[in-house]
Parts: C-alpha cells; structure tokens; sequence
C-alpha cells in the first residue's frame, strides 16, 4: 500500500515536491537545480551507452535521428572553427545536448529546466571562457596578451580596459542570455497554464520547442567563435 501511495503521489504532484517530501533531496540551496542537472545528465549518458551499443549499419529512428544531430554539429563546427576545430568537437557537442536536454525537460510539466538557472549556465559559460584564453596562450603564447594593448604601445591606456570589459562580457552575455530566454518561457507556460489550461498553451508549447533548440544552438555557436577566435593570429 505504501508503494501504491507513493505512485499517486508522484503523478498528482510535481518531481520536485515529490523528491522534497518523499527523499528530501531538495531544499533551498539550489538542490533542485542539482537534482535535476544529474537526472538529465543521467538520460544523456544511458542514451549515449544503449545507442552506441545497439548501432546497425542500417539505422533505426533514434540512431538515424542521433546521426543528423551529431552530423549537423560536426558541419557547424568544421565550418565555424574548420577542420583544427575537431578537437573539441566532445565539448561542443556535449555542451549542446545538455542545453537542449535540460531545456526540453522543462516543458514537461512538473519538472525543472536547470538552465533556468544562473549557476548551470555560469559554470558552462566559464568553462568556455577559460578554455579560450588557455587555447589562445597555448598556441600564440606570451603573443597572446598583445591582443589586450591594441596595435600600438600608446594606445594601451585605452585598449586595455575596453578589451577586459570585452572579453568579461563573453560569459555574462551567455548566461544571462540562456537564463533569460528559458526562466522567461517557463514563467509564461506557467502562468497560461494557470490562467487557460486548454488549448490556449499550446502555441506556447510550440514555441518552446523551437526556442530550446535554437538557444542551445546559440550558445554553443558562440562558444565555437570565442574559441575559435582565441586560435587566429591577431590583426
């Protein structure tokens, strides 16, 4: 009886008052963010396992649909970064699949987008933000730091600044941008499905749909430009 309870329990009420109540794995530093950025995480990893273990050479609908993502991202990188991009192909094609998983999650009701959350698309903006001034240094060295001063000495008083500020506004603008656009939908659905439960919400499902790819394209195009462009010489 207790177990029939449970299952009532977690159709009737959200996930994560379900996990509060029942396994109090939620509370109010951010564990909702967390506990839901590894249940996503975790349905990436098994899809990954059981489609890599299960591929055919004649594809089947998942491993067919997988292969046009994956391909359409190889495109994208190949020709934003070329073919020295390929190296990180791993990162920005996870960073991608993650974005767009947790902001699909969202649309389900009773679950939580973490990328409606600051600090999911901090630590992915700051990750992108550090791997491009390392890629730079790497491969220009101590030249890298020139591009900070301008293309001529006396110049360095007002370039300096300009060119930190700049480069700062890189990870903000990621975050707040994915954050925006995701906490913003979330809100909306919310609040139709409060006001007018049927019918009238879903053009704003539709809409979500296509919003959640296209910020998870965003932000992963920008990623390969700021890393791309850490790996040009300077002009």
């Amino acid at each position: 009886m207790e177990h029939g309870y449970l299952v009532l329990d977690f159709i009737n009420k959200p996930l994560y008052h379900f996990l509060h109540e029942h396994f109090h794995l939620t509370d109010g530093n951010h564990m909702i963010q967390v506990t839901f950025t590894w249940f996503y995480m975790i349905i990436i990893i098994l899809l990954s396992f059981l489609v890599a273990r299960s591929i055919k050479l004649v594809p089947g609908r998942l491993q067919n649909f997988l292969e046009v993502v994956i391909g359409g991202l190889k495109g994208l990188l190949v020709d934003t970064m070329g073919e020295k991009g390929m190296i990180f192909f791993p990162l920005m094609a996870t960073i991608f699949l993650f974005i767009l998983v947790c902001n699909l999650g969202g649309i389900i009701p009773g679950f939580y987008s973490p990328t409606a959350n600051l600090n999911t698309n901090l630590s992915m903006a700051l990750t992108v933000f550090l791997l491009t001034h390392i890629v730079g240094v790497k491969i220009h060295g101590v030249k890298y730091i020139k591009q900070f001063f301008g293309p001529v000495w006396w110049m360095a008083p007002i370039m300096f600044p300009v060119e930190v500020i700049g480069h700062l506004a890189r990870p903000l603008s990621l975050t707040m941008r994915l954050f925006g656009n995701i906490f913003g939908e979330d809100l909306v659905l919310i609040v139709l499905l409060i006001l007018v439960p049927f019918l009238m919400p879903i053009p704003m499902l539709v809409l979500m749909l296509f919003t959640s790819l296209l910020q998870a394209f965003v932000f992963t195009l920008l990623a390969m430009m700021y890393i791309s462009g850490a790996m040009e010489e300077g002009h």
